[in-house]
């Protein structure tokens, strides 16, 4: 019976040993997915009030803004670093997703380049539809320049609009490669028809009234 007692307790021993260190490890990462929970939110607060800033015409906000998401969103990704499955649940795809979007509503807005994956620290896919949901986001911004008269301005932005989306519409790989985009797009195509309805008729609306304009009787 001596044999098969030892190897009674040898087999527990090597159980509760491996168990420990599995314990070891979860506590571990689920102490970095909280901390990396907290930080995700923060980004998206911090993003989400960028471009409102953005809307409101306030540049020197909207940066201050984004520059407190990026800060909050590589604490996440330092805390997960170790741990590449926690990282993989969503939440920091999407905080890179909306600080991705705060950062390209700007440059959409300021008419300059679009920062790059490696210029913004984040994954190819999270780029992807910050940039895409960033053009939808410009629809805003070009109805309150219609709305002003500024009708050129209009047009430059749908512009900006159509050149992202031709640009990414190329992407054709399978969802679990791209975290969505084809439905992000999907959205994107609704927006621009109907910005590009938006901006067709207040040209024609301008036309017709300078046209009216021009035939009324001078004093």
């Amino acid at each position: 019976m001596s044999a098969p007692d030892a190897g009674h307790e040898a087999r527990r021993d090597s159980l509760a040993g491996a168990v420990a260190a599995i314990h070891d490890e979860l506590a571990d990462a689920n102490r970095a997915r909280e901390t990396a929970l907290a930080s995700c939110r923060s980004v998206i607060r911090a993003a989400g009030s960028s471009i409102r800033a953005i809307h409101r015409l306030d540049a020197d906000a909207a940066a201050a803004l984004a520059d407190r998401a990026e800060a909050a969103l590589r604490e996440a990704q330092e805390v997960l670093s170790p741990f590449p499955a926690v990282g993989h649940g969503g939440f920091l795809h999407d905080a890179e997703k909306e600080y991705t979007e705060a950062r390209a509503v700007a440059a959409l807005v300021a008419g300059g380049p679009m920062p790059t994956p490696a210029e913004l620290g984040v994954a190819a896919a999270a780029w992807m539809r910050g940039v895409a949901e960033a053009a939808s986001e410009l629809r805003r911004h070009l109805l309150d320049r219609l709305r002003e008269g500024q009708v050129e301005r209009g047009e430059s932005l749908l512009a900006a609009m159509d050149e992202v989306y031709d640009a990414l519409v190329v992407v054709d790989y399978p969802d679990a490669l791209t975290n969505g985009l084809r439905r992000t797009l999907d959205a994107l195509r609704a927006v621009l028809e109907r910005s590009r309805g938006d901006v067709t008729t207040t040209v024609l609306q301008t036309r017709l009234q300078g046209a009216i304009e021009g035939l009324s009787p001078r004093g």
